[in-house]
């Protein structure tokens, strides 16, 4: 549909409980399929690839809402292929997280983000038609994507981006919906770019602060700048809020040094857990697929899924082992939410993470040492299910000693086994 509107700005900030809750449970913890999502560059997907997207398990796609793209003569508002997306995942119960982002040539932006006080204003109009336009479908809004990089925002700084924000997330607020608001999502975890955002005053408007932690070592190594980040959020946010960090986009690329299948598979899995470890309350992967096949160029191998389209084929991407690594994982802890990391083994290298699904608890294990080496999970005796990394399983009966399992970096999963 193609709206007609003039600004009609939205959002009343709601308690941090319930920021990325579904709407008939915010009452309850979030579960792990509650908690991940993946990147995509479509709304109009090709037949059977949002089935194969879903069959993944994951909760989440993020995915931008160009300007440009949707506002091609002034005032005019088209968010037909969004409306497209937003049915799609809709019957996959499946939600969306959307990029208010990049420039706009009718106001001779020439694809840069707007400068002047004319350019935010339109962007602001623009911005809270597509909130009216979905208000109540769980949409989570962020603004613009890695604004502290050249490549998406041209002479970046703060400053500039700041005062963006600030237009456009007191225009939303002022409308008065119930919406999600998210940023920064920068590239990295730039601290000196985010406290200039937080010294502006955009933790008075936005639900989570969104960082984009790309690396490439393990991805366990996040922790500790989280740790600081959280700190720098208490310093600045508003008196009696909360506000988490959410992993708006992070991945690894098969075509880095040193990388292959099986090493971003690993990570995938522990960059998802990690995340739930530390109570992020969304994880976002990039990507869904790969974007080309030329094997030297790292920007083209994030993907689950490899590149080439099979229009007559089950599946239509052929999955990589990242996208069965994210299958396994989904298909034991999906349903659960997490409770705890457990204090055995090396807690300085181990991590052995229960999760909750009714009355069965549930168990995710692996180590950042090279070294595999044993320890004892204490859980209730009975027989249960050991589901490695790429699905293979193995049944097993715990007797009053506990579980022994070998951990290694790859992770496995303990469920009970129900036969």
């Amino acid at each position: 549909m193609i709206i007609r509107t003039i600004l009609a700005p939205a959002v009343v900030l709601l308690a941090i409980t319930q920021l990325l809750s579904t709407a008939h449970a915010a009452d309850r913890p979030r579960t792990v399929r509650e908690s991940v999502g993946v990147n995509i560059h479509f709304t109009d997907a090709r037949p059977g690839e949002m089935e194969e997207l879903a069959a993944s398990g994951m909760g989440w796609v993020r995915m931008d809402l160009a300007w440009g793209a949707t506002e091609r003569e002034k005032g005019v508002y088209d968010f037909r292929h969004f409306d497209t997306l937003l049915a799609d995942l809709d019957k996959r119960h499946m939600r969306a997280l959307l990029i208010f982002d990049y420039g706009n040539d009718i106001y001779g932006a020439s694809g840069k983000p707007p400068y002047d006080d004319e350019g935010r204003a339109a962007f602001a109009r623009w911005a809270v038609a597509a909130v009216d336009h979905f208000k109540n479908r769980r949409v989570v809004w962020e603004l613009w994507n890695e604004p502290n990089g050249d490549w998406f925002w041209p002479k970046h700084n703060a400053v500039d981006y700041a005062k963006l924000a600030l237009v456009v997330d007191k225009a939303i607020h002022d409308r008065g919906s119930h919406e999600r608001l998210i940023g920064p999502a920068t590239s990295g975890i730039d601290m000196p770019f985010l406290t200039e955002c937080f010294k502006a005053g955009c933790l008075n408007y936005w639900d989570a602060v969104s960082v984009h932690p790309y690396r490439q070592n393990d991805p366990e190594s996040a922790a500790t700048e989280y740790d600081v980040l959280r700190k720098l959020i208490s310093q600045y946010a508003p008196k009696g809020k909360t506000i988490p960090i959410i992993s708006g986009e992070w991945g690894y690329s098969v075509a880095w040094g040193n990388f292959t299948d099986e090493r971003q598979a690993k990570y995938v899995a522990r960059e998802f857990l990690v995340n739930i470890e530390q109570g992020l309350p969304l994880s976002i992967w990039y990507d869904w697929h790969d974007d080309g096949a030329d094997p030297k160029d790292a920007e083209a191998h994030f993907g689950l899924v490899r590149n080439e389209y099979h229009a007559a084929g089950t599946p239509v991407y052929d999955p990589k082992p990242s996208y069965i690594a994210v299958q396994v994982m989904m298909s034991t802890l999906g349903d659960a939410h997490f409770d705890r990391k457990l204090t055995i083994g090396d807690a300085t290298v181990d991590h052995i993470d229960a999760f909750v699904h009714g009355r069965e608890r549930r168990y995710a294990a692996w180590t950042t040492s090279t070294k595999p080496h044993a320890v004892v999970l204490p859980i209730p005796t009975g027989a249960y299910e050991i589901v490695d990394w790429q699905g293979g399983r193995r049944r097993v009966v715990v007797d009053k000693a506990g579980l022994s399992i070998t951990v290694s970096d790859m992770p496995q999963y303990v469920a009970p086994s129900g036969k």
